[in-house]
C-alpha cells in the first residue's frame, strides 16, 4: 500500500507542479521517481513481456536519444574549441581526472559487491550529459563554454571512458577495451555524426521532429532507468540507501571540485560555475547502455540509473541558487538565447 501511495503522489505533484513557474522543471523528475518506484514495486512487468526481454531496448533507445543530441547540435558548436581552448581544455581534463578518481574511492570504501562498485566507477568515466547545458544556462553559467565541453568530451568518450575503466574498475570487473570503445562508438558517435548531419540539412524544415525529439529522449531515458530498476530490483533493496547516498556524494563533490578546478586556473566566476557543472553532472544513459552491453545491467547498472535522477534534482537546486546570485564582475552577462537541449 505504501508503494502505490508513493507512486499516486509522485505522479500528482508531477502533474501539479507544471503549473507553477518555479516548480515546472521538477515535473519530469517527479515522473521519474514515480517510474522506479513502480520498478521496484511491479519488477515483473518490467523485466519481459511474451518472452521479449525490454533490456534489448536499451542500445536502440540510447542511440536515438543521441541522434536527438546531434539534432540540438551544430557543427559551429566545436568551433568553441579554437575560441576558448584554455576553457574547453581545463573542463575537459577536470571531467575526466575528477570523476573518474571520486568514483573509484567511492567504490573502494563503499563495501559493495564488486559489479555494483563498478558501476559507481562507470559513471565516474562517463562524458557529460546534455542535461549540463540546461542547467548551465539556468544557472548564468558560459553556455557557449558548456555546450563546446560536452561536445569535445563525448566525442573523446570512445578513447577515455574504455582505458578509464580499465585502470580504475580493472580490480573490479573484466574490461574489454576494443569492445567498450566499438560500444561507444555505436551508440554515441554514430549517432550524434548522423544527428549533426540531419540538422545541417534540415534544420528548421521537419518543426514535427524538432519538437518530438525532446519528448523522445525524456522517454526513452525514463524507461531504460525502469528496465534496469526492475531488473536489479533485489540489490536495489538490500544497498539502496547506502547506494543513493554514495552517488549523491559523488555528484556533490564532483560540482564542488570541478568549481575549485576553475578557480585554481584563475577562471572567471561564469566560468567556474560551468565547470563544476560540466564536471558533476554525467552522461547516465550511455553508462547504462555500456552496463547492459557488458551483461551486467542488474549490477553495473543500478549507479548510473540512480544518478541520473539525482543529478537533475541537485543541478537544478544548484541552477536556481546561482541563477539568483549575482555575478559582480563588471562584464556583460546578458543571458544567450535559450536552446531546446534534451
Amino acid at each position: 500500500m505504501m508503494m502505490n501511495f508513493l507512486i499516486i503522489l509522485f505522479v500528482a505533484m508531477a502533474a501539479g507542479f507544471r503549473f507553477s513557474p518555479v516548480l515546472k522543471g521538477y515535473s519530469y523528475t517527479l515522473l521519474i521517481f514515480a517510474a522506479v518506484t513502480t520498478a521496484l514495486h511491479y519488477p515483473q512487468y518490467f523485466v519481459e513481456l511474451n518472452g521479449f526481454k525490454f533490456a534489448v531496448l536499451i542500445t536502440p533507445l540510447i542511440q536515438l536519444i543521441m541522434f536527438g543530441m546531434g539534432t540540438s547540435m551544430g557543427f559551429q558548436d566545436f568551433v568553441g574549441v579554437i575560441k576558448m581552448p584554455k576553457g574547453v581544455i581545463i573542463g575537459v581534463f577536470s571531467h575526466f581526472l575528477i570523476m573518474p578518481l571520486l568514483g573509484f574511492t567511492l567504490a573502494s570504501f563503499s563495501g559493495f559487491p564488486p559489479e555494483i562498485a563498478a558501476g559507481i566507477i562507470l559513471i565516474g568515466c562517463s562524458p557529460n550529459g546534455m542535461a549540463s547545458n540546461v542547467i548551465s544556462y539556468l544557472a548564468k553559467a558560459n553556455l557557449a563554454l558548456s555546450i563546446t565541453i560536452t561536445a569535445v568530451s563525448t566525442l573523446l568518450s570512445p578513447f577515455f571512458t574504455p582505458f578509464l575503466m580499465k585502470f580504475f574498475a580493472g580490480a573490479f570487473i573484466q574490461i574489454d577495451i576494443l569492445k567498450m570503445m566499438w560500444d561507444i562508438t555505436k551508440m554515441v558517435i554514430i549517432p550524434i555524426g548522423a544527428g549533426l548531419i540531419f540538422n545541417k540539412l534540415f534544420t528548421g524544415k521537419v518543426k514535427w521532429l524538432d519538437n518530438l525529439m525532446p519528448l523522445v529522449s525524456m522517454f526513452g531515458i525514463t524507461f531504460i532507468i525502469v528496465i534496469i530498476t526492475a531488473a536489479g530490483r533485489d540489490s536495489l533493496m538490500n544497498i539502496g540507501f547506502a547506494l543513493i547516498g554514495l552517488v549523491l556524494i559523488h555528484n556533490l563533490l564532483g560540482y564542488t571540485f570541478g568549481y575549485w578546478s576553475g578557480r585554481l586556473f584563475k577562471m572567471d566566476e561564469r566560468d567556474c560555475r560551468t565547470m563544476a557543472i560540466e564536471v558533476g553532472m554525467q552522461n547516465g544513459g550511455l553508462a547504462s547502455g555500456l552496463a547492459k552491453e557488458m551483461g551486467k545491467m542488474a549490477t553495473v547498472g543500478l549507479a548510473p540509473a540512480v544518478f541520473g535522477p539525482l543529478m537533475n534534482v541537485t543541478g537544478s537546486i544548484l541552477a536556481s541558487y546561482w541563477h539568483r546570485k549575482p555575478i559582480l564582475t563588471g562584464i556583460d552577462i546578458s543571458e544567450p538565447e535559450e536552446q531546446s537541449l534534451t
